[in-house]
């Protein structure tokens, strides 16, 4: 280029547009590394703006089997009982690198308890025996929908780029039993009650969970019992919850 715009000047005017080529060239060439230096600069600004908003805001489903925990003596789990937890979690680093947050949340869980505890009224007053032949009955469980207020402390190996990492959660969740059902199925019929007012309202428990990815190994241990002051020949009943299963998490 430089050689076709020297061919069409005069001799005479030559030195002078020489010159004056010769400056703007390198001026440009001075220019284009100053240029890629910015471009590199405002990348790494974008990139380090994005990394500063970075949170797990989750929503999360789980899926337990269902256990107790300091039964009474000739107690016994009847079936396999399932649960279902599901929810969000608002995600809050504490730290710069953002890999450890605490995460308050809101949720709901559903547990079912297939057992040998019965439960029946008189006068409509609750009454608590062990069932100890099976053939005289089909079924016999209880059901219990709660309102879940977790938090959690959080550490993962995530950044904003990669959702695939491990991670560990544990946590206190505070729990409020919304409504529960009692139901025993015999060859007499069925018995079915309510909202049994013997049942601790307030539930409240340790949580954690652990894993790769989106599935990870779930435990709840409830720290006070599921019963307020039922009785067995006079035995206070203070079974508490053991749930073990699987939790997802999704962004």
């Amino acid at each position: 280029m430089l050689l076709v715009i020297i061919n069409t000047i005069p001799m005479k005017e030559m030195n002078s547009y020489v010159k004056s080529i010769l400056v703007f060239q390198l001026f440009i060439l001075y220019c284009i590394p100053i240029f890629g230096q910015e471009n590199q600069k405002s990348e790494i600004i974008s990139e380090t703006k994005i990394d500063s908003l970075y949170r797990e805001d989750q929503f999360f489903i789980g899926v337990t089997y269902n256990l107790f925990n300091k039964t009474p003596v000739g107690f016994s789990n009847d079936k396999f009982a399932a649960g279902l937890t599901a929810g969000f979690l608002r995600d809050m680093p504490i730290n710069t690198k953002r890999n450890l947050a605490i995460a308050p949340g809101l949720g709901l869980t559903f547990n079912n308890y297939n057992q040998n505890i019965g439960i029946s009224t008189s006068n409509g007053i609750p009454s608590y025996s062990l069932l100890s032949d099976p053939s005289k009955y089909s079924n016999n469980k209880f059901s219990q929908l709660f309102l879940d207020v977790p938090i959690e402390l959080r550490w993962r190996g995530s950044t904003f780029q990669n959702h695939t990492f491990f991670r560990i959660h544990a946590g206190l969740k505070l729990s409020y039993l919304v409504f529960d059902r009692s139901v025993f199925t015999s060859n007499l019929g069925d018995v079915a009650i309510n909202n049994n007012p013997d049942f601790n309202k307030i539930q409240y428990g340790l949580f954690a969970a652990a894993g790769y990815g989106s599935a990870n190994l779930y435990i709840h241990y409830g720290l006070n019992s599921l019963f307020k002051t039922a009785q067995i020949a006079g035995n206070p009943i203070n079974a508490r919850s053991l749930n073990i299963g699987l939790v997802f998490y999704i962004l």
